[in-house]
C-alpha cells in the first residue's frame, strides 16, 4: 500500500519491510527516538499516512531486566502514544508482540484470549503495550510472534550457523517448544493486515502469528545444522541447565487460527524460511 509510515530500519522485520515495500516511509531512531513517544507521536500527526506498521522495540530480553525503565519506555509508552496519535487521525496502526506476554505453562497452544503472566521485564513491558495500545481506541492490531530469525541483525540462525562450524558438541535447551518464525513471513503478514484494515474500518484486534511446525531449540539447531552442512554433536539439556537473567516461557506454542479466518494469513513453514535464509547468509 502506498503512503505508509514504519518505525523501524534496524531490526530483522523491518528490514524485510523494506524489501516488501520499498516505497514506505521508515522512520529510525534519528528521526524518532522510541524512548521519547511524543516525538513518535508527533512523526505521525505530521506525516499523516494512510496507515502505520511499528516494527521497532526493545528486544534485549535479558538486559531489560537492569534497564526496566528503558524497555518499558520503548516497548509500552512510545506504542501507546504511536496508537493514540493513529486513533486521532482516524488510521489504522498495526504492532509486533510477542509470546512472552505468556507464562510458557501446560503444552497447548495459546490463543489470543488466553491469560496473561509475563515472566519478565520484556514480557511484561510488551504486554503493556499491547494495553496501552487497546485504550487508545481508533482502529489496532497487535501481532504476537515468536522465534524470530533472518539473515539480519543478531538470532539463533545465525549463532547456531557460526557455533556450528567452531565446534564439535554443542549443549542446547531442549525443554522450551515454539515455532520459529521467519522475518519475511512476518513482514508479509503486517503488511497484508494494514492493507486489509485500511479496507475495512472493522478489522482489527489481537492476533497470533508464528512458524510450523512447533519444535525446540534444539530441534532447531538440528534442522539449522542439516541444511547448512554442519555435523556438530548436539545433547539436549533443559533450561535449569542454562541460566539467564531473564526466564524464558517453556510453551511457546501459538494458536494461529484466527488470523488465517480474518486476514487469510496461513502459518509459514519455517524450513522453508530457513532454506531461505540460509541461501542468502551464504550468497
Amino acid at each position: 500500500m502506498t503512503d505508509l509510515l514504519i518505525f523501524g530500519r534496524t531490526g530483522q522485520v523491518a528490514r524485510e519491510l523494506a524489501r516488501l515495500a520499498p516505497g514506505a516511509r521508515f522512520v529510525g531512531r534519528d528521526e524518532a527516538d522510541l524512548t521519547d513517544p511524543a516525538a513518535c507521536a508527533a512523526v505521525i500527526l505530521a506525516a499523516r499516512p494512510a496507515a502505520v506498521i511499528n516494527a521497532a522495540a526493545y528486544t534485549a530480553v535479558d538486559r531489560a531486566e537492569a534497564e526496566a525503565g528503558t524497555a518499558r519506555l520503548v516497548n509500552a509508552e512510545a506504542p501507546g502514544a504511536m496508537a493514540a496519535a493513529c486513533a486521532g487521525l482516524g488510521i489504522p496502526f498495526v504492532h509486533v508482540s510477542t509470546d512472552y506476554v505468556f507464562d510458557g505453562a501446560g503444552e497447548g497452544a495459546r490463543a489470543e484470549d488466553a491469560p496473561t503472566g509475563p515472566l519478565g521485564v520484556y514480557g511484561a513491558t510488551k504486554l503493556e503495550g499491547e494495553r496501552a495500545i487497546a485504550a487508545a481506541g481508533g482502529q489496532w492490531a497487535v501481532l504476537r510472534t515468536s522465534w524470530v530469525f533472518s539473515a539480519h541483525s543478531t538470532n539463533f540462525v545465525k549463532t547456531m550457523r557460526r557455533l556450528g562450524a567452531e565446534r564439535d558438541r554443542l549443549t542446547i535447551v531442549a525443554d522450551q517448544v515454539g515455532g520459529p518464525t521467519p522475518a519475511g513471513d512476518i513482514a508479509a503478514a503486517l503488511l497484508t493486515m494494514a492493507q486489509a484494515m485500511a479496507a475495512d474500518p472493522a478489522k482489527g484486534g489481537i492476533y497470533h502469528f508464528a512458524g510450523s511446525p512447533d519444535t525446540s531449540w534444539a530441534g532447531f539447531a538440528r534442522e539449522i545444522f542439516a541444511r547448512s552442512g554442519l555435523s556438530p554433536q548436539v545433547e539436549d539439556i533443559a533450561t535449569r541447565d542454562y541460566p539467564t537473567p531473564a526466564r524464558r516461557p517453556l510453551n511457546s506454542r501459538l494458536d494461529c487460527s484466527a488470523i488465517t479466518r480474518d486476514f487469510g494469513i496461513a502459518r509459514p513453514d519455517w524450513r522453508a524460511g530457513l532454506d531461505r535464509v540460509i541461501e542468502e547468509l551464504s550468497a
